[in-house]
């Protein structure tokens, strides 16, 4: 067998997207232990279709009284555009809000892990 047919066939199978994966997934976690608010708890990134899910205890009790885990935030890859979107929880509509676009992931720390306007780390 040659390798031209071997890469001929690898091209030929069905694109999968490039997220989630683990070393992102690790990077995302390193990362948002670096952020300004509510650094004494500990949010979680979940895996989700073509990104990852942060959730975090609900510190102010503005959204949960009872200082549940809610969503903060939302990073979808889309494949097509090759970058990345940083998405927030509308909790009143239960509806994720795009925030901005990103090129690459440290743009989007920057921006998740300042949080100015708490809009996130809410």
């Amino acid at each position: 067998m040659s390798i031209a047919s071997t890469l001929l066939r690898r091209s030929e199978a069905p694109a999968r997207s490039r997220h989630p994966n683990e070393l992102d997934l690790m990077r995302v976690e390193r990362s948002i232990a670096r952020r300004s608010r509510y650094r004494y708890v500990r949010p979680t990134v979940l895996p989700v279709v073509d990104g990852y899910v942060i959730r975090s205890a609900c510190c102010s009790r503005k959204i949960d009284s009872e200082g549940g885990e809610i969503d903060v935030a939302l990073l979808q890859w889309n494949e097509a555009s090759c970058e990345w979107s940083l998405l927030r929880k509308d909790h009143d509509n239960g509806c994720w809000l795009e925030d901005s676009r990103y090129a690459r992931l440290p743009e989007l720390f920057i921006r998740l892990n300042a949080d100015p306007q708490k809009l996130f780390w809410q």
